[in-house]
């Protein structure tokens, strides 16, 4: 399943994540918070670089404008505390790196694939995350709706890749996305409804899971 310096490198970055949710649980090493955070993406983009020879240019680009406009983001929320203002940079941010994983998708988009039922369950998912943030979100309101707009579509440009690349690719693929949803969806929840208890452990676990599940599903995709 995993080659070998794909196994190396997963205990690296697990080491890493472990290392972030430390010091981003710490006051006192706040300081070393921001070193560790940006380099669970900047791990990945090494990792891509080094071990994506195989895949076509424009995917190479588009997945590395991808983790960029991640690592981006995750330097903007970091920053929230300074002004509001990073948190909706913050937001853009990602909103573009989903994007750039949509276009990677869609290169290996199942046409004959029906989605309709798995839209069907992503709809009711957001309407019910959306009845728990309408209340807070204020001058928020339209950004967020687009991005959730946004990520249901990388959601379902993944769930279409099934039948038409390699099944490890598209499972790894898939479980990425969802685990960006669930990791959005408890940030949402965390700052526009209420405090969630240990909400930052597990923003970053699915987070760190996202990024690393969606990376290695792209570095194994051969499409059928």
């Amino acid at each position: 399943m995993l080659t070998q310096i794909e196994k190396q490198f997963s205990v690296l970055f697990f080491i890493i994540v472990l290392l972030e949710l430390i010091t981003g649980s710490t006051a006192s090493l706040q300081y070393v918070h921001y070193m560790v955070k940006p380099a669970i993406v900047v791990s990945l983009i090494f990792l891509f670089l080094k071990t994506s020879g195989q895949l076509s240019k424009s995917i190479k680009r588009i997945t590395l404008l991808a983790l960029l406009f991640s690592l981006l983001g995750d330097v903007l929320l970091m920053l929230v505390d300074r002004s509001p203002l990073f948190f909706t940079f913050g937001l853009v941010a990602f909103l573009l790196a989903h994007v750039m994983y949509i276009l990677v998708f869609v290169k290996h988009g199942n046409k004959k694939k029906s989605v309709l039922g798995f839209i069907v369950l992503l709809f009711i998912y957001a309407s019910g995350l959306f009845y728990f943030l309408k209340d807070g979100l204020g001058d928020m309101l339209i950004p967020v709706i687009v991005y959730m707009v946004v990520i249901l579509t990388m959601a379902t440009t993944a769930f279409l890749r099934q039948g038409n690349t390699d099944r490890l690719s598209y499972l790894f693929v898939f479980a990425g996305a969802i685990c960006f949803m669930i990791s959005d969806s408890i940030l949402a929840l965390n700052k526009f409804y209420q405090p969630i208890p240990l909400s930052y452990i597990s923003i970053m676990v699915t987070y760190a899971l996202a990024q690393y599940l969606i990376i290695l599903g792209i570095l194994k995709q051969k499409k059928k």
